[in-house]
Formats: structure tokens, sequence, C-alpha cells
């Protein structure tokens, strides 16, 4: 068995390692917008009734004008465990691809699929990283080759699947709409596809590809709902590809996938003016970011939602706030980075910026 993904989050285990009450501690650990938006009015058959299809057509309808796409699904947790479980099942003995047949044998586990027509390729994923970890994992838990890519450069034709998180988490890189373009088109004349995980996207709409996935045919778009919204425990988010594609992911999740209140949220919601919350997060970001620079702390990269800081000190950084019941994320694969979300108002900067101030140097 695999050891488990470390995650932002985990209020609960810091409080008993380093004492107080979850509730007094400050989380700054995730990219979650801290400050939640009201919840509109959730029709009382949304709790009392299964989501019929009109609520699933509703949310539709509502996050293609949002997004700006025609070919989009909601989705539990899209860009997380449940969804990226599926990924190689799309990939597998061509799946991807539509026709009357879908049926493909596989003999040597080197088969891609272009147009109708099957040719040999490695049978392998690469994941531009340091990412999500979820992503690797699946892929290599079902038996594909997974390799860990700086630059989308050295995605070559034998790799079946590309995945590249647009803004990443958790440095922040940003690859240009005109690249992942390029990287899609090369991707789909070798036969493979290109996953693009655009969970943060959410603060800067221009960089999307949203808009340009119907003339994309090989894309697969993920869109987070709960950190921009602030209301991550939905657990609901979108995928937007071709419509074969989402068939399967609609079939393989079966029925009641996403519950009647979320999917009331989220049509709500996604029909409202948004430009409130970007103007509260950039409120956040900007304290956020005089509160580390005022403690001498390098930023190296981040959103609108988080801010990444290197350090050298960074572990002994982690454990004196976690003292003071401030916790952060900390990374195993890089010791000097922490990864600081953004703090829901002045007082928590204060908070957080009278606790480095006392660090000892």
């Amino acid at each position: 068995m695999s050891a488990p993904i470390v995650h932002g989050g985990g209020i609960t285990a810091a409080a008993v390692a380093f004492g107080g009450s979850p509730e007094d501690w400050l989380d700054l650990s995730t990219g979650i917008n801290p400050c939640p938006v009201a919840l509109p009015d959730i029709p009382a058959r949304a709790w009392h009734r299964l989501p019929d299809r009109h609520l699933i057509d509703e949310a539709r309808r509502a996050a293609r004008d949002y997004y700006g796409s025609g070919e989009i699904l909601p989705l539990p947790v899209p860009g997380t465990q449940s969804v990226i479980q599926l990924l190689p099942h799309l990939v597998e003995a061509g799946r991807l691809v539509g026709g009357t047949d879908n049926r493909i044998a596989v003999t040597d586990e080197r088969v891609a699929v272009t147009d109708d027509r099957v040719a040999v390729t490695d049978n392998r994923v690469a994941v531009v990283s340091p990412t999500y970890g979820e992503y690797a994992r699946a892929f290599t838990s079902a038996g594909f080759g997974v390799d860990a890519v700086d630059d989308i450069a050295v995605i070559g034709a034998g790799h079946r699947l590309a995945v590249v998180v647009n803004p990443n988490n958790p440095d922040g890189l940003i690859w240009p709409a005109e690249t992942l373009i390029a990287l899609h088109d090369r991707m789909k004349a070798a036969g493979g596809f290109l996953v693009v995980d655009e969970a943060f996207g959410d603060t800067d709409p221009a960089l999307s590809l949203a808009s340009r996935a119907p003339q994309l045919s090989n894309l697969i778009i993920f869109r987070s709902f709960g950190k921009f919204f602030g209301l991550a425990g939905l657990r609901l988010g979108f995928v937007i590809a071709r419509s074969d594609i989402l068939a399967r992911l609609e079939d393989w999740l079966g029925p009641w996938a996403v519950s009647g209140p979320a999917l009331s949220i989220a049509a709500s919601l996604l029909r409202s003016d948004v430009s409130p919350i970007r103007g509260r997060i950039d409120e956040r970001s900007a304290g956020l970011h005089a509160v580390l620079t005022g403690a001498g702390l390098q930023i190296s990269g981040g959103t609108a939602l988080f801010t990444l800081v290197a350090d050298a000190r960074a572990g002994d950084i982690y454990t004196h706030l976690c003292r003071h019941h401030i916790l952060v994320r900390k990374f195993d694969y890089a010791p000097s980075w922490l990864r600081f979300g953004l703090a829901p108002d002045p007082a928590a900067d204060r908070r957080l910026g009278e606790a480095l101030q006392r660090f000892e140097r």
C-alpha cells in the first residue's frame, strides 16, 4: 500500500500534536477562499428528492455560461481522488475514442488510437511536476508508467496522456494558452490526450482554455467550484470535454453522483456577479503578501489564493507557527518550501505577522 498523499488541512491532527482546540487554530494550509460566499436559497425539494435531470441540466447551463464552454458536466471533486481515478480507465484500450464499438483488445499494453485506427505507442503518462500527487498515484496504480516532467517541451509521442495543472499548485506556475494548445495538438497527432487542471483558474479567467475547448477535441479540463467560492465542503466541480468523454464519465459515476443541494447552489452562484469575490480575494492576497514580506520571507510563487515561500528554515518556521496554533503547508519533496493560504481578515493577518516576528532567526 502506498503512503497517503499529504494535503493542506488537517487542523484536528495539528491540534492533537501541538495543543488547543481545532476552532482556535488559524488554518492557512489550503488554497481555499477563506471568506465563503453567502449560501443562496435552496429549494426544499433539493433536500427531499433525488437530484433529477433538470437539476443537473440547470447546473450545466449555468456552468456553460460561466466557463464559456459548451460540453460540461458537474462532477464530485474533479481534479481529486474520485475523478482522477477514472482517468486511467478513460485512457486504456482506446476508450476515449468514439465510434460504434469502443472495444479494442490490448495485448501488449502499448495501444493508441487515432481516428479509428490502432497504432503502437508507449503506455506512459506525463505529469508536469511538482503538483498534485493524485494523478501520478492513480496512473501508477493502474499499471501506467508515469514520467514527472518539469517542462512540457519534453512530453513526446510516447506519452498516452499529459497532465498540466494551470496555474500550478504549489508554485503558481502559469503556462500560456498557446503553449498548451500546441501541446494538445502534439498529443492529438500521436493519438494522446491532454488534461488541464484549472482548479485555481477562477481568479484569472483569461488563463482558461475552456472557451477554446470546442475546437480542442483531445482536451479534458477540470474546474474546481469550492476553492473560489469558499465552499470546499460541497465537494463539487466540473469537467469540460467532448460529449463522448463526458458520457462515459457520467455512466461510470452512476446516477446522483452530485447532490441536489450542491447542484442548486452551483446554478445560483455561477449566475451571480463574482467580481466582489475576486475583489475580496485580491484584498486578502495583498494582506498576506504584506505580512510575509514584512517578516523578511522570500515569496517564490503562488496564485491569488495562496503564496509559496522558499526559506532554508522552513521546517523550523512551520513548527514555530504550529506552536502558535497557525497551520501552513509544508512539503516533504521540497523541505525549503512553505505554502501560505489566505487569512480571513486583517486581524488574522496581524496574528500571523506577530507569530512570524517572534520566530528566532
